[in-house]
Parts: structure tokens; sequence; C-alpha cells
């Protein structure tokens, strides 16, 4: 693996670890907010899928290594559309799997494109404005706390929430590539009805999937690591 670092259209450099193993397909993963590419989480996950797949993982803007301040998917599209370009340029295929606002992100950019492969949208918010967050309850901060690395805690530089959003509901009926959505039951943060929303409105190929007493975005892995990997590798790979 080795860090490359990319520029947005806005020139804001988004650092990206690169997985190459000769593969002609690529998957790009998208962490959603206060996570990295760098997170024991996100690298044991790029870890499985490079058995399958080049990887494409990266720091949005406002992370890890990357530089400016997140803007909550007002302006992270312009990230994974540099990733995207990148990858357009070296593979066939191209595969997107994001987490919470980085399914969001996911799938805003694969409504705006009829190349990509496939998609996995995890805990994606129908729109950003209701995201419940309930960041008192302990299933929301509990898990956080589970997760606390002190090098990507100190990295996020957020912004204003005050920019203009695009709303993953509104844009969903205009991807075109199968597309998987999976949500936790018990996520505090993006109720799964968020996601079952997305999916029936989808008019693509498409599947929903949700995971029994479970939360959010990366914790599915966590929690049900099984699962979620034989779930994602047969989406992305196997069918």
């Amino acid at each position: 693996m080795k860090e490359i670092k990319l520029f947005t259209d806005d020139n804001v450099e988004i650092a990206v670890n690169h997985y190459e193993n000769g593969f002609n397909n690529v998957t790009v993963i998208a962490p959603g907010w206060f996570m990295t590419k760098d997170s024991k989480t996100f690298k044991e996950m790029s870890d499985i899928f490079c058995r399958y797949s080049d990887i494409l993982a990266l720091d949005f803007r406002g992370h890890g290594h990357s530089k400016g301040f997140y803007t909550f998917t007002s302006k992270e599209v312009k990230d994974l559309d540099a990733v995207v370009k990148f990858a357009k340029s070296r593979y066939k295929e191209i595969n997107l799997i994001g987490f919470s606002l980085g399914a969001a992100i996911v799938l805003i950019t694969g409504a705006k494109y009829d190349f990509i492969h496939k998609i996995i949208a995890v805990s994606a918010p129908s729109c950003f404005e209701k995201i419940e967050n309930k960041v008192w309850k302990k299933e929301a901060w509990l898990p956080t706390l589970k997760k606390f690395e002190l090098e990507r805690w100190c990295s996020i530089r957020p912004a204003l929430l005050t920019g203009k959003k695009t709303k993953p509901i509104e844009i969903v009926e205009n991807i075109k590539c199968p597309t998987l959505f999976i949500a936790g039951e018990k996520d505090p943060t993006v109720c799964c009805w968020h996601t079952q929303t997305l999916y029936e409105k989808a008019i693509c190929e498409k599947q929903y999937e949700l995971f029994l007493n479970c939360s959010h975005a990366e914790d599915l892995f966590i929690q049900n690591k099984e699962r979620f990997i034989k779930l994602c590798t047969d989406w992305l790979f196997l069918k």
C-alpha cells in the first residue's frame, strides 16, 4: 500500500491509500464523518477487500492526511470526484462503498456517472437535515469511545454547517448501476428508515439488508464482521 495525493477541482489536496495488487477493478472506500482511511477499522476492511480488488481508500477533506475543512457533504463530492477520475484512467471497473455521510457522497457520485460498476451504501441518510444523531444516547457515544484513536480525533477539522447540500433522496433515482443498501436496526445516528427509503425510491438493480441489533456505519463491520464481509464481497465481486 502507498499513500498518494490527489487534487480536487477547488484545489484541495486529498490523501488516498492505494492498494495495488494487479486487478483490473478497483473499489473506492469512502469513510463517514470523524473516520479516516487509516483508522483501525478501515485499514482492516481495506486489507480484506484488496484480496478481490485494488483499493482506493480516501480521507475526505478535513480528515486525516487530507487538507481543507469538512463541509458535511457540501463539497466532499469534489473529493470523491478526484478519486473516481484517477480510478477511471487506470481501471476497467470502479466500485464504490461508502459509510454514513460517505455513503451519501457515494450515492450522489453514482447518480452523476454512468461508468460506476456497483455501489454499496452503508447507513446512508436520505438527507442531511433529517439525521437524528442522538449523541447523548449510549448507543451513539459508546461505540465512538470504543473506536477512540488520538491521531484521528486530532486530525478532524470541521467547517460550518451552512453550505448547500444535495439530498440523496432527490437523486437516488438517477443511479443506474446495481446498488446494495445496508442499515443497522439500532442505528442511533442515521435511523434505518433513511436507508430503506432510499432503497425503495431507487429504480436500479438493488438490494436492502438490515443488520439486526447493530448500530451505525462501520460498526456493522465490527459487530457482525462475517456477515458484512460476505455480503459486500458477494455483491461486488461474485455476482
